[in-house]
């Protein structure tokens, strides 16, 4: 399946086309366009649109665009939970420092958006950060599990 949003990826547009790829569409194949285009390439390519203005996949009530994708495809994990409020943490200025994780994953997006400022390359890069990050979640999950029964 085919899948657009905005050019020059950052903490939302790395962590849904990861989220996408581990977890609804394993043949994912994203296209960057610049954010006025959006549209038009989704409807030229029958590409699904997420983290854009306006798309169904992007921010609604608060919540940031990995949050949108794990409502509507329904993943419900408890390391995908904690993944996601890191995700928003980082992805959202105004919530940056409620949660301890998102400052350090937000400066990560920064270096490989400055490192890496090819879309593609910088996803394939950063994919290897989200699969760790999303180890250690899981991890933290089953910690909290044990300690409440």
């Amino acid at each position: 399946m085919l899948w657009v949003t905005r050019s020059h990826v950052h903490v939302d547009r790395v962590a849904c086309p990861w989220l996408i790829t581990r977890f609804v569409d394993s043949e994912a194949e994203f296209l960057f366009v610049p954010k006025n285009q959006v549209e038009k390439a989704a409807g030229d390519t029958g590409a699904t649109p997420f983290d854009s203005p306006g798309v169904e996949l992007g921010h609604h009530d608060g919540k940031c665009s990995f949050e949108a994708i794990l409502t509507k495809y329904e993943l419900a994990d408890a390391g995908l939970a904690r993944l996601a409020k890191i995700v928003h943490a980082a992805d959202i200025a105004a919530d940056l420092h409620s949660d301890e994780i998102a400052p350090g994953l937000e400066a990560i997006a920064t270096g490989f958006g400055i490192l890496l400022p090819d879309d593609q390359a910088n996803l394939e890069a950063q994919f290897a950060v989200y699969d760790a990050l999303y180890a250690w979640c899981r991890l933290q999950a089953a910690r909290e599990e044990r300690l409440t029964r």
